[in-house]
């Protein structure tokens, strides 16, 4: 070798060794590059605040075992600054802590800062108080709105820096995402849509993270920020980045979707993803990010309207972080065999081509002999016998067959060799011992209990400041002649509205996600000639997340009448009337061990006739190490507390369209339990028997045990 080679390849070890140092990431036209290297990265979505910082290590293990090499996360706008200026990473909140696992355990991280996220996430990730702030308008080129956002984006930026987590200073962060599929509202903001983006833009890039930042479906999004795409089948449906400077990046391949109340959970197979995953790459996409690869629980209030509390259940990782198979594992047979061929993917030059009527092969060839083939059966029903590179191959139905040597099949998206699995749930502890039990009956308001006072119906969400899901609405009541089978007619743009007359229950009504509101008409008994408490309370199941002008939606209730037979209608929309926040248990937060004396506790009656009624009990916890699991069949709507920690809301009585619940079970992380004592708070709005509770445990079975779900 000559002096000039020889000095060459001196000069290239130092660039390296310098770029590995720096932690450089860039782009290309086909990849991301770190550290002088093109990349094609795998990634899998995980929100830290929907698991605990018990579970982070082995979710992000379990992971990285499955081929994954980024974990990407939201940034929580709401859970980190509760009030202005008042920020909170403790706890499930520890986005530091977080990212930090993530680097112990060799991975990369994509940070979607947003700070708006939408992700099925109260107010959008955006927190409450930013309603009040006066002439704000969200997500335009408004100048309150984008002080607020500026101010958060550069709390989190400057938080990862303090910590040295960007890839520049030899963190793992090697992305960053600044907005979340704004273009699906851009066109209501009309010109400030298109300053405010090229405004966010520019905020974000000069924060100077030393990395590059993403906006997802935004096709338009300006110079040096990268679009990508979001979506189940971004291989077919992504117009590709928006300079050929920039490489294809997919944000957010849903494994499954998001469940509401009332409806079934969706099962997408793990054949399905993996052809999708394989065209995307085949078509020169180089990342794929998999949301979500573990969506965990949504703890307390926090998730968006009508979404239960399991969040992406069907996930690779399931809600308790159980693997799902065989979707876990097929996944990771996928991964394997596009890594086997990486380098070729990213240096070679492609070309594609017919090989049959519905068959078409990518190709990457790289000097001389290195070649990596993605061969499609686009036909959903028959085989296909293909020739290729003198070869008879044959290619099952809707599928991608992967060669990383363009000789021999080493795996094929419709081909599954991992084993199914499923759940097998079994009773540790029946809480059905009467004399356990202990109750507290809420009282119901009455205009005369309030202080607070309007002529109007007020907005809830104004008015408790999503301090609670309950506002009271209260009026006083009396006809000025004969009103003959009396109703009283409700148009709410709440979620559900419990109605009493005279401290009575009455009746209850419900909307639901694919409504904006809902009407109730309830016949009710009024004494004649004497003034009537009405009593309504409204509740709502999480703040909408997503639409233009968020700011402006209503809740809560729009109408009253009372009907009477006939022509008389008593309108009371006007009327003087009352309003509590939230219930009395809540504010004396008689969830904690501390604060249960604050109330006169009871020996349970008749459980299964009351409403808006509290029950306490303590337990052991289950022996062992498995996931545990509250089962509320035998209880309607309301919350749950163990040890004070919200185990989230349920509503076992919402049914499908098949008549059953969308969620019975509710997941107990370990870590909130002590080995005894534990002391369970269940709040139920309508009537259910708390003596049927139970808590189980999770664990895997063969698809073909018995009791697996």
């Amino acid at each position: 070798m000559g002096w000039w080679w020889i000095y060459v390849l001196v000069v290239a070890l130092l660039v390296n060794t310098t770029r590995a140092g720096e932690g450089n990431v860039s782009y290309d036209g086909r990849s991301l590059i770190i550290n002088g290297q093109r990349k094609l990265l795998f990634s899998g979505s995980i929100h830290y605040p929907r698991s605990t910082p018990q579970m982070w290590p082995y979710l992000i293990a379990k992971a990285k075992e499955g081929g994954i090499d980024v974990i990407q996360t939201y940034v929580f706008w709401n859970v980190h600054e509760p009030q202005p200026g008042q920020y909170d990473f403790s706890g499930r909140y520890d986005l530091v802590k977080f990212i930090k696992e993530i680097q112990a355990q060799g991975l990369y991280v994509c940070l979607r800062i947003g700070p708006f996220i939408e992700s099925e996430w109260n107010y959008g990730g955006f927190p409450v108080w930013l309603h009040d702030v006066p002439g704000i308008v969200y997500r335009t080129d408004n100048e309150p709105f984008k002080f607020y956002m500026q101010n958060f984006t550069r709390k989190i930026v400057n938080l990862m820096k303090s910590e040295g987590l960007y890839a520049s200073q030899g963190g793992p962060i090697i992305l960053s995402q600044i907005e979340n599929e704004y273009q699906n509202v851009q066109a209501a903001f009309h010109e400030k849509g298109a300053a405010y983006v090229k405004w966010a833009a520019q905020m974000a890039v000069g924060l100077g993270t030393g990395v590059p930042w993403v906006m997802c479906k935004q096709t338009d999004a300006p110079d040096p920020v990268i679009n990508t795409c979001n979506g189940m089948r971004c291989g077919e449906t992504f117009g590709g980045p928006n300079s050929p400077d920039k490489p294809s990046l997919w944000t957010e391949d849903w494994t499954s979707q998001y469940q509401v109340y009332g409806g079934e959970p969706y099962i997408r197979s793990a054949e399905d993803i993996a052809f999708h995953v394989a065209l995307f790459i085949a078509k020169n996409g180089s990342y794929v990010n998999y949301y979500m690869y573990h969506g965990g629980t949504n703890f307390g209030r926090t998730s968006s309207s009508y979404v239960i509390t399991s969040y992406y259940d069907q996930a690779p990782l399931d809600e308790y972080g159980l693997v799902r198979q065989p979707k876990w594992g097929h996944l990771k047979e996928l991964h394997a065999a596009v890594k086997a061929c990486s380098a070729t993917l990213l240096q070679g030059a492609q070309s594609n081509f017919s090989i049959g009527r519905f068959q078409q092969a990518y190709v990457f060839e790289q000097g001389k002999g290195a070649c990596a083939a993605f061969l499609i059966n686009y036909n959903s029903r028959r085989n296909a016998t293909v020739q290729f590179r003198n070869k008879s191959l044959e290619l099952l139905p809707k599928s991608i067959s992967i060669l990383p040597d363009c000789q021999k099949i080493v795996f094929s998206t419709a081909k599954v060799s991992t084993k199914a699995n499923k759940r097998t749930v079994t009773i540790s502890k029946m809480l059905d011992g009467k004399g356990r039990w202990k109750e507290f009956k809420e009282g119901i308001p009455n205009l005369s209990h309030t202080s607070l006072h309007s002529y109007s119906l007020l907005e809830q969400m104004t008015t408790t400041k999503d301090t609670s899901d309950y506002l009271w609405y209260t009026f006083r009541f009396q006809p000025n002649s004969s009103c003959s089978k009396p109703v009283l007619h409700i148009e709410s743009l709440g979620h559900v509205a419990h109605s009493y007359i005279n401290n009575k229950f009455a009746e209850t009504g419900h909307g639901s996600h694919e409504t904006k509101g809902f009407n109730m008409d309830v016949p009710i008994r009024l004494n004649e000639g004497m003034n009537n408490d009405v009593s309504i309370l409204s509740a709502l199941v999480g703040l909408q997340d997503s639409g233009a002008y968020l700011e402006r939606k209503y809740t809560g209730l729009k109408k009253v009448e009372i009907q009477c037979l006939g022509s008389k209608t008593y309108d009371v929309t006007n009327y003087k009337w009352g309003y509590q926040i939230g219930l009395e248990g809540e504010k004396l937060q008689i969830y904690k061990q501390e604060n249960l004396g604050k109330v006169e506790w009871r020996e349970i009656q008749n459980p299964t006739n009351n409403t808006l009624t509290w029950y306490q009990t303590t337990f052991d916890a289950p022996i062992g190490d498995d996931p545990v699991a509250l089962n509320m069949s035998s209880m309607q709507k309301g919350q749950v507390w163990v040890n004070a920690q919200s185990i989230g809301r349920y509503w076992v009585s919402f049914h499908t369209p098949a008549g059953n619940p969308s969620q019975i079970l509710y997941h107990v992380p370990r870590s909130f339990l002590k080995p005894s004592g534990n002391l369970f708070v269940v709040l139920e709005e309508l009537g259910g028997d708390p003596l049927q509770i139970s808590f189980n445990t999770i664990s895997l079975a063969n698809i073909d045990s018995p009791n697996s779900l």
